[in-house]
């Protein structure tokens, strides 16, 4: 039995690596050169509570389990995850009876340890708050992660496990015989398969129509993000009270001790899922929607601004059901917020309802198996003397590269190791280049030590994508 995953989000990559505990020959194909890199490296990095989503949907049915099992999940990847909690800020009567109607959505999805905190109760636990707060929705649950890590732990667990991870292959088309997947062709290879499974975010619509199957159509929402250099406002995730479908520009404390803001929400047309332009209207719409929550919120220490692109449906529900034009193949699609919570539970739900249940494939489980990788060791984490042991067993341990974020020497050979050939890659497994310099000191040291240890020129190494070379090519007088 042959399965592919395409697309290497953190959907992707976590049904990989569920599949990998299983006697099965699982391809996961990733048209970038690396996983993590779409719809799952430009987001609010944000575990819901599980409040915001209409009871009886799809979303709202998978995301407080998956909100749950992050608690485990990271214990099994070894990725940066807190439970931080988050407060929805009401600053009117209207508001406060939306706070109301939320607290009853949450008690019919599950979600535990909600609180209607009144203004006092909010400005001793968030002082910098606007003091014209009346109320919040305190749901202690929600939590802050790196979603791209999360990717990138799955993806090394599902290869440990004996997966092929096929990365910079683009899918051109997926062949049918007899109504049943046969086939999936990208513009380099072609890969056998008994079933497909698309998870390729943006594109799934794309994939679906390719093999002939039912699809839902799919846009770009954009959204413009601030990120600061400090983390002085917040440590606890804010929202407004939501209106007109959207959950409005968050204040967000991240796990690098920095603070993003954002985003708006721009709907572009179905031919744009490649536009992450930011904007100077969308990045001031940005900056107001903070304000209105921190009103002491300052751009003086800004790191950078980004966009993120995330699919929307007509429907403003996950589509995951399997085909029935095409036997063997799976859609998960239209995974839109909160999809980053519910991910795990989505790949729970594909592995157990849609292929054991529906498809009968009566998987079996692995002899052996292993369902845990640890990250690469952090030396900023460490005290002195535990730097000190670890430099005694390699001395690159001892030479900082990266002096923004104190990442040695001894981390990027690491990262290389375990398969990080671009900038960005390395960039997304250690932390290095993400600091207040952006790069600048550290960049062409990094290309230096990724020619080195995997013997590329350093004139063919890239930032990330094919052509993104950071390095002028070499020219004959």
């Amino acid at each position: 039995m042959k399965a592919v995953v395409i697309g290497g989000g953190i959907v992707g990559t976590l049904i990989a690596r569920l599949l990998s505990f299983y006697e099965i020959d699982v391809t996961l194909i990733e048209k970038e050169n690396d996983v993590g890199w779409g719809v799952t490296k430009a987001n609010s990095g944000i575990i819901h509570a599980g409040y915001d989503d209409e009871p009886g949907t799809v979303r709202a049915s998978l995301v407080v389990p998956g909100n749950e099992m992050y608690t485990q999940l990271q214990k099994d990847l070894d990725f940066p995850f807190m439970r931080v909690g988050s407060h929805v800020l009401a600053f009117s009567d209207k508001e406060v009876e939306t706070l109301k109607e939320l607290y009853k959505r949450g008690e019919k999805n599950g979600v535990k340890g909600m609180r209607i905190l009144d203004r006092e109760e909010v400005l001793s636990m968030i002082p910098k708050v606007n003091p014209q707060v009346k109320a919040s929705l305190y749901a202690p649950s929600a939590g802050i992660v790196v979603p791209w890590r999360v990717a990138l732990s799955a993806s090394d667990n599902f290869v440990k496990n004996g997966g092929k991870l096929v990365l910079g292959e683009r899918v051109v088309d997926v062949e049918v015989e007899k109504g049943r997947v046969r086939k999936v062709i990208t513009d380099k290879n072609e890969y056998e398969a008994d079933v497909v499974i698309n998870s390729a975010g943006l594109f799934a619509d794309e994939i679906a129509k390719m093999a002939g199957a039912e699809s839902v159509p799919i846009h770009p929402r954009k959204g413009e993000y601030i990120l600061l250099d400090t983390q002085e406002y917040t440590n606890y995730v804010l929202f407004p009270t939501p209106s007109h479908g959207s959950k409005g520009m968050l204040v967000v404390p991240t796990l690098s001790e920095n603070t993003l803001i954002g985003p708006n929400a721009v709907d572009l047309p179905p031919d744009k899922k490649d536009d992450v332009s930011t904007t100077d209207s969308g990045l001031r719409e940005v900056y107001e929607g903070a304000k209105r929550l921190i009103p002491s919120i300052k751009l003086n220490k800004v790191l950078r601004t980004f966009a993120g692109l995330r699919p929307e449906s007509p429907q403003r529900d996950f589509f995951i059901k399997e085909s029935e034009k095409v036997w063997g193949f799976v859609n998960v699609a239209a995974i839109r917020s909160p999809g980053l919570t519910a991910a795990p539970a989505i790949a729970e739900y594909v592995l157990e309802e849609l292929l054991q249940q529906k498809l009968k494939l009566n998987l079996q489980k692995k002899k052996e198996y292993v369902k845990s990788v640890r990250s690469i060791q952090k030396v900023s984490r460490l005290s002195i003397e535990e730097w000190a042991d670890l430099v005694r067993k390699d001395e690159k341990y001892g030479n900082i590269i990266c002096v923004c974020n104190r990442v040695t020497e001894g981390e990027i050979v690491e990262a290389v190791r375990r398969g990080a050939i671009t900038l960005d890659s390395v960039k997304f497994r250690t932390g290095a280049m993400c600091g207040p310099c952006q790069a600048a000191r550290c960049a062409m040291k990094i290309a230096k030590i990724i020619s080195r240890e995997a013997g590329i020129p350093i004139e063919e190494i890239l930032l990330n994508a094919d052509g993104s070379n950071i390095a002028l090519r070499k020219v004959r007088p």
